[in-house]
């Protein structure tokens, strides 16, 4: 290969199938990036070149494609996956022939790779701030509704650790629904809400049937001042889907919010407009996306590869200024350092921040060390919040 010679990188998000609209914002956010790094020059002049396919939110698809992009394609580095099954089919492909996956979803956390970097949102930098703060805030009695797959179960389960934490904790219902359900799935599930009477729902729902919950919700006619529901995957995309009437007064916990007010944040989404336009809202799964691709591109130029015993040294420890703030790869588990916030749904359709940790947070995946009554030293609460609740 000459010194000249393009470099190829794999990327795998679906633009088909029950998670096609989140993993579109993904797939954007890598390829804003990939022009950004190409319109400065490349890589040391050398360009950046996407080899992508589209899984169609199928896990069999993710891991032959991803072998495609190994064995045809001789592709090093791979940026891809939203669901933690695509992830864990790609896990042993990536292993089998030593290529490193850029992982940019938030997910359920206990599992490390020597050949993957989770960008993402470990439960520690998400799901603990979230049950702290809708705890306290509305109570500790929790009705937990997710997609059927590996993500929901497991997020659940630590939610329900941590809420069983507090004065007067429980979890009051469990409930899963199939990633292609209709909206009659919903019916039963919000009449042993109304039964069970909790605090606040936690949702794990993901893809198409997001708004069916949230229609469901509406339907039923609670009210989100009284029992919200509190999210780890309702993003702006989501929330653009549903509208604002179903989404307004809602909860996220994420890392990014498009509404973060710095220079930073402004500048890349102004210029990711004038780029790419305006059908694709970006979110925390987009900005992560987008920030990979620049660790994996400054981690090239002082590697001077990108084969995974060479660049790994590189990635890890790196650090980037990101619209979330500067951000980490951890050495030690392959996580990053990123900064938790808590959003509520608007009138405009965009997050209101109530709280964040200025300082960032390091990912705990295996909640090591983390205790669940940190989070006051290092949290702020935003003015706005303050009014909301007096």
């Amino acid at each position: 290969m000459s010194i000249n010679d393009p470099i190829k990188v794999g990327v795998l998000f679906s633009r088909e199938g029950v998670t096609s609209r989140i993993e579109n914002t993904m797939l954007a956010g890598t390829l804003f990036a990939i022009r950004e790094i190409n319109d400065a020059g490349g890589i040391d002049g050398r360009e950046l070149v996407p080899v992508y396919y589209d899984p169609q939110s199928n896990p069999q698809q993710f891991r032959a494609l991803a072998t495609r992009l190994v064995q045809d394609d001789k592709v090093n580095v791979i940026f891809g996956c939203y669901m933690s099954s695509t992830r864990k089919a790609v896990l042993p492909v990536v292993e089998r022939w030593n290529r490193l996956l850029f992982c940019p979803t938030m997910y359920e956390g206990f599992e490390f790779s020597n050949n993957i970097i989770y960008t993402g949102g470990a439960p520690n930098q998400n799901s603990a701030l979230l049950a702290d703060y809708m705890s306290t805030r509305f109570g500790a009695r929790v009705y937990l509704i997710g997609s059927d797959y590996i993500f929901p179960y497991e997020s659940n389960r630590i939610m329900s650790d941590f809420v069983h934490h507090r004065q007067g904790g429980a979890k009051v219902g469990e409930r899963y629904v199939h990633l292609d359900a209709k909206e009659s799935a919903f019916t039963p599930i919000m009449k042993d809400i109304r039964a069970k009477q909790p605090d606040f729902i936690f949702s794990t729902m993901v893809g198409k049937t997001t708004r069916m919950l949230y229609q469901a919700y509406a339907d039923a006619g609670f009210d989100p001042k009284k029992m919200p529901i509190a999210s780890l995957c309702t993003s702006e995309e989501e929330v653009s889907e549903m509208g604002i009437r179903l989404a307004e007064g809602h909860y996220t916990g994420g890392t990014y919010f498009q509404s973060i007010d710095t220079p930073r944040n402004r500048d890349c989404v102004a210029l990711f407009r004038k780029l790419f336009g305006n059908e694709v809202q970006p979110n925390m799964s987009w900005e992560s996306s987008y920030y990979q691709v620049h660790v994996f591109a400054d981690a090239f130029r002082e590697a001077g590869s990108d084969e995974h015993d060479i660049l790994l040294p590189y990635v890890l420890g790196r650090e980037f200024d990101a619209p979330q703030g500067r951000i980490r790869i951890l050495p030690h588990n392959h996580h990053a350092r990123l900064y938790p916030r808590i959003g509520r749904v608007n009138s405009e359709g965009q997050f209101t921040i109530l709280a964040e940790t200025p300082g960032g947070v390091e990912a705990d995946p295996y909640l090591v060390s983390h205790s669940f009554d940190d989070w006051s030293t290092r949290l702020r609460v935003n003015a706005v919040e303050e009014g909301r609740h007096e």
